[in-house]
């Protein structure tokens, strides 16, 4: 696809589906969408790369422009189904699909076919063979590192009010609610890199499905229902250019990595991860386009997203999201064993959020309520070495292929464990939180979807 198919295809959403996007002018330039010289962008400033260099990659603005206005178009037909047939029987559908397959499905609608059958297809462009090796190496940090930087990570999403306003709309400024996301988000990762979780019956592909199912009832429901979105500033809710950091975050790391070794090109099990990721994304909807598979192009796409959006930081949106989301108690009871859980991931999330997305700047951190306490530090010092060392060492055991059952074994019943801690998963959004005073409307029964790792 060139970027012009893609750009047509951004104006072809208010045709094939007006009740989402017919008053939007996707000709328009939205606020959030800083393109002009001089502009403050969410670019952090440590980087080496200007934002004079990523604007001169004009192929590169022109994809993130295109992306900004990206929704998912299969998807969101299915869910503006709903006034023909409930937002609970709408989910009840997608999970008998993934779970049974279409055909168990009574007379599915064409939108739900359609978007199975997205699913399904895979692309020319993904490399199936890598899958199950990058799974395996994924698998490692997922149960191993992973659990200690989820919510450091999920905070990241907040530092810009241009993009964490569907958030603060679908009502997640309760710590109950925050508890909710995070646990989805390591439930939905986790669950992608089990031995066969992105097969067309696995955890991963009937996660990601769900997923994308929400991000859709987040879509329509904020387009539709609520008068706190305003178009000419936010353009749509969750592009899928807010969706590319989220879905590469891990690929995105890695790819630092390399360039910080000083190579050009990623290694054997290293281009492995990387496919996972760019499958992982594809079964969320993301085009090839923002899925690159070379060290520097990574870096660069995520850059120019950053170089791309207009800095934004309302406390009363991002400022509430981060801290309801520090306070939120991720463990399923209140053990003392769970309770030192919860202070170390806290403490370890707290520590990675301020090294790598403020550059360490504890200040900025404390003015939106991440806050570094000594005992804090001091549960991070003296747990770090252990949890470091024993990555580092089933690692190093991993890239021995004679090592790798006995590696891989414990480490994925560890990382069955860690799911039955992230609880249920229900990838819920509220209709009722959508609505305003300017708004009313009739509100409907909480849309929940479950579905179980």
């Amino acid at each position: 696809m060139t970027i012009e198919d893609l750009q047509a295809r951004v104006r072809r959403q208010s045709d094939e589906l007006p009740i989402m996007y017919g008053d939007i002018d996707f000709d328009a330039v939205p606020e959030r969408l800083a393109l002009e010289d001089g502009a403050e962008t969410d670019l952090p400033s440590h980087v080496k790369v200007t934002r004079e260099e990523l604007l001169a990659d004009h192929d590169l603005i022109e994809l993130m422009a295109t992306a900004t206005m990206l929704g998912d178009i299969v998807c969101d037909s299915y869910v503006a189904r709903m006034p023909d047939f409930g937002m609970a029987e709408l989910i009840r559908m997608v999970v008998t699909a993934c779970a049974e397959g279409l055909d168990a499905v009574e007379d599915p609608p064409a939108e739900l076919v359609a978007f199975i059958e997205s699913m399904e297809t895979v692309p020319e462009w993904i490399d199936l063979s890598m899958i199950d090796d990058g799974a395996r190496a994924e698998r490692v940090m997922a149960a191993l590192a992973s659990p200690y930087a989820i919510r450091g990570a999920f905070l990241a999403t907040f530092l810009n009010d241009y993009a964490a306003l569907p958030m603060a709309i679908t009502g997640s400024l309760s710590d109950k609610r925050a508890a909710q996301r995070v646990n989805e988000t390591a439930m939905f990762f986790a669950s992608t890199v089990l031995p066969g979780g992105m097969d067309r019956f696995g955890p991963g592909f009937h996660a990601a499905a769900m997923v994308r199912l929400m991000h859709s009832m987040v879509r329509y429901n904020v387009l539709t229902r609520s008068g706190r979105w305003d178009r000419a500033r936010y353009g749509i809710p969750i592009p899928q250019v807010d969706q590319m950091p989220a879905g590469l975050i891990g690929a995105f790391l890695l790819s630092a990595e390399v360039v910080r070794s000083g190579r050009s090109e990623f290694d054997e099990l290293e281009r492995a991860q990387i496919e996972l990721s760019r499958y992982r994304c594809h079964l969320l909807g993301l085009p090839e386009e923002l899925l690159p598979t070379d060290p520097k192009a990574m870096i660069d796409v995520f850059l120019a997203r950053a170089a791309t959006l207009r800095a934004g930081y309302d406390d009363a949106t991002c400022g509430e999201l981060v801290r309801a989301t520090m306070g939120a108690y991720l463990r399923p009871d209140h053990s003392i064993p769970n309770q030192l859980a919860e202070a170390v991931e806290r403490a370890f999330s707290a520590a990675f959020f301020i090294r790598v997305f403020l550059n360490g700047d504890a200040d900025r951190a404390t003015e939106m309520g991440v806050t570094m306490s000594a005992i804090d530090k001091a549960l991070v010092g003296v747990t770090g070495p252990f949890i470091f060392a024993r990555l580092k060492a089933v690692q190093l055991a991993n890239k021995v292929p004679v090592l790798r059952p006995m590696t891989d074994i414990p480490v994925t019943w560890l990382l069955r464990q860690r799911l039955k801690g992230y609880g249920m998963a229900q990838f819920r959004t509220d209709a009722s939180t959508y609505t305003d005073g300017r708004r009313k409307r009739a509100a409907e029964p909480p849309e929940a979807a479950r579905a179980s790792a």
